[in-house]
């Protein structure tokens, strides 16, 4: 079972970085391969809606994506974190978010009519940590939302939605027990859930 981290924050050590590592880190022990990786590093622009996507499910467009897409296709599940910026995700987050535009299928006929590629292949898991600076539940915004919204448009279920509220300064998240302790929480909940997912499989395809 492989899990995805990816940090949708330019600043590649500050507080979203260190509670989706966290995140990862509370699945240690449950037999889960993690990876995380920084969209700060990859070189890619945003959705053009070109459509090349619509035969193949794959994107047309040839840069940093295409160095992520196969780490999405082989992970059972996905942590996605994010900071607040102006109510949501950063343009890196968004960015990415719109790319997957290619995991989504349509009817020829009646666009009304879609499926995630992933919900069509049995589905995925995630969960998704947001961080703001302000400590009011309103001024997180849609952060959280629109990551969660995006990901079970695309056939993964939530199982847990993480907002952290009160974070600005470096390593502030080093030294908030709480929300380091909320984090290692859903990386535990994703694992405990992907172990049942793997059990329940092989219950149902094992012969009496």
């Amino acid at each position: 079972m492989k899990v995805l981290g990816i940090v949708g924050s330019p600043r590649k050590e500050g507080n979203t970085s260190q509670l989706v590592r966290q995140a990862l880190d509370g699945m240690m022990g449950q037999g889960v391969e993690t990876e995380m990786i920084h969209l700060a590093d990859y070189d890619f622009c945003d959705c053009r809606g070109c459509e090349g996507c619509r035969e193949t499910y794959a994107c047309v467009i040839g840069d940093g994506m295409q160095k992520i897409y196969p780490r999405l296709l082989e992970a059972d599940a996905v942590v996605l974190g994010s900071p607040t910026y102006f109510y949501d995700v950063t343009a890196l987050m968004k960015a990415f978010l719109d790319r997957l535009y290619c995991f989504e299928a349509f009817d020829d006929e009646d666009r009304s009519v879609w499926m995630g590629v992933n919900e069509a292949l049995g589905g995925k898991l995630a969960v998704v940590i947001s961080v703001c600076e302000q400590s009011k539940a309103e001024d997180a915004g849609f952060a959280a939302k629109t990551m969660a919204m995006t990901l079970e448009a695309l056939g993964y279920r939530v199982v847990d939605s993480v907002q952290i509220a009160g974070l600005f300064a470096k390593d502030e998240a080093g030294a908030d027990r709480e929300a380091q302790a909320r984090a290692r929480a859903a990386g535990r909940r994703l694992a405990r859930t992907m172990l049942l997912k793997q059990r329940i499989r092989e219950k149902l395809t094992t012969p009496a």
